[in-house]
């Protein structure tokens, strides 16, 4: 100790690393102590660490109809004359004609096929049916006209009877027939023909032949390897009433969509596509038939609102439009999916063009004889 100075003052680990508070002075071994960094733990909020980043704007559904609402409000006066163009009231006319005509059509022929698909177990067409293969095709075929049901729903069907050990010759005639000859969509023919009723017997028996024609070719030269064993239908594990409306309204979003492409079409055509084309073409009867049957590939119309868009291509011949009718319901870009999905890509490949062949020649053959 320092004479006259003062005793020295033990100071602790513990004060030297207390802060100081208001109004102290830290002393030179305290201000002389290092301190500790902070971790970011430590310097962070409460809780900031678990707030998640800030989620991006996305467009959804609901957005996206706003705006395209307030951008038809905001070009309200050039959308109007546009409208007014003879070629839009044209356009307009005929897309509105066939979506009134045939959504009723639609809407029926859907809720029939879902009831279908869900409270008719497949085992009874399994009883129903002949065992012999030569005869369970005819037999699966006309079953189609007393069963409606339309292209979205006979695939799963077919797929059903597959795997319940149908003769896959007899589950494809019943796949190709269901939607071509049902009473759903033999009263929309017969309502979109008023002067032509004979239509409705030409799609009757053109449908019914070459779904017959189909289910002996495969039965007489098909193979077990180009069918892969269809999975599990997608309402399975669901209660009835759960699988019905699912199924009503898939159906109705699916086939609806492919009807307003289709009816859009038939306006482009009738309003836009100038006169002495679609003349040309129709004059030919091999070019009109081909035409239509690849557009009603294209189109992928539900049939149970086909009748409708074909009603008005009235510059083509009825054998034209016949193929059209014919073609639609047994193969197009949606089916060809579909049967993918179910049966397996080598058998798509294999079946549509064969069934795409067949009815043009079933539609043409028909057409000679009846029309």
């Amino acid at each position: 100790m320092e004479p006259g100075g003062a005793p020295p003052v033990a100071i602790s680990e513990k004060a030297l690393n207390r802060p100081a508070t208001p109004g102290e002075t830290a002393t030179p071994n305290e201000a002389a102590a290092p301190e500790e960094s902070a971790t970011p733990d430590e310097t962070a909020a409460p809780g900031e660490g678990d707030r998640p980043p800030p989620t991006p704007l996305r467009l959804t559904s609901p957005l996206a109809l706003t705006l395209l609402l307030l951008l038809m409000v905001l070009l309200q006066s050039p959308l109007r004359r546009a409208l007014a163009a003879p070629v839009m009231q044209t356009w307009t006319t005929v897309f509105v004609a066939v979506m009134i005509q045939a959504l009723p059509f639609l809407v029926l022929g859907v809720l029939l096929s879902a009831a279908i698909a869900v409270y008719v177990p497949p085992s009874f067409f399994a009883r129903a049916l002949p065992r012999r293969p030569a005869l369970a095709v005819p037999v699966a075929g006309l079953a189609g006209a007393v069963l409606p049901g339309c292209e979205c729903a006979s695939v799963p069907v077919a797929g059903a009877l597959v795997r319940r050990g149908v003769t896959p010759a007899a589950a494809l005639a019943f796949l190709l027939s269901a939607p071509a000859i049902n009473p759903i969509v033999l009263t929309a023919t017969a309502v979109a023909f008023p002067g032509n009723p004979e239509m409705v017997l030409a799609r009757f028996v053109a449908s019914l032949l070459v779904a017959c024609a189909m289910g002996w070719l495969w039965h007489r030269l098909g193979r077990t390897d180009w069918m892969r064993p269809p999975a599990h239908g997608r309402h399975e594990g669901q209660s009835k009433g759960e699988a019905f409306w699912d199924a009503t309204r898939h159906d109705v979003m699916h086939a609806g969509g492919f009807l307003v492409v289709g009816a859009m079409a038939a306006a482009t055509l009738k309003a836009v596509a100038p006169e002495h084309w679609l003349r040309a073409a129709a004059d030919h009867p091999v070019v009109a038939v081909l035409s239509l049957a690849v557009l009603a590939v294209v189109l992928s119309i539900c049939s149970e609102a086909d009748a409708f868009v074909a009603a008005s291509l009235t510059q083509f011949s009825l054998t034209a439009r016949l193929a059209f009718l014919v073609v639609g319901p047994m193969i197009d870009l949606k089916l060809f999916a579909m049967q993918a999905g179910t049966f397996g890509r080598g058998f798509a490949f294999r079946f549509a063009p064969a069934t795409f062949v067949l009815a043009i020649g079933g539609a043409v053959l028909t057409g000679a004889v009846l029309l």
